[in-house]
């Protein structure tokens, strides 16, 4: 029988359990985003406690690999305060677009940790960020074969830490 078909004992411990890829961009986050890379890290830091506590060395190697991952972003975050100029798009803007049929979708650019689409948080590197980055309110870019205009790019106040 094949080994893909073996079901491995309990507690097998993943020899080879890969390292999350990091991004090669810079870890700009916004504040919300490092406040939220912290609670990662506080989270994964009692799981494994937790994990030593239960002698679970198959959650400890996911949870260390993770753990890893987190601390790696902590330490290379470099928090981007938004700026109080709403005229070009910048990191942290909140972004309203206008499409050729009136229709208007709005998001956040913020850092890729913290991107959710669903939310309306697109990361900084996304293709559509990238088109937006340093645009200025009233421009028309193409998105997907369509025209857009940017209709508002506004900021939150800037936060000091």
């Amino acid at each position: 029988m094949s080994r893909a078909f073996t079901r491995e004992p309990d507690g097998h411990v993943p020899e080879d359990l890969p390292e999350r890829p990091v991004s090669p961009h810079p870890n700009w986050v916004t504040p919300e985003g490092f406040r939220q890379i912290e609670e990662h890290t506080q989270q994964l830091e009692q799981q494994r406690e937790q994990a030593v506590s239960d002698q679970d060395m198959v959650a400890l190697a996911s949870i260390e690999r993770d753990l890893r991952y987190w601390l790696q972003r902590r330490a290379s975050a470099q928090v981007v305060d938004a700026e109080s100029s709403t005229q070009r798009v910048r990191f942290g803007s909140k972004v309203t677009l206008r499409q050729s049929n009136g229709a208007q979708q709005s998001f956040k650019l913020v850092g890729e940790d913290e991107a959710n689409p669903a939310a309306g948080l697109i990361s900084w590197v996304s293709p559509m960020a990238q088109a937006l980055l340093g645009r200025e309110i009233g421009e028309e870019i193409e998105w997907r074969g369509q025209p857009v205009t940017i209709v508002a790019s506004t900021t939150n106040a800037p936060t000091r830490h």
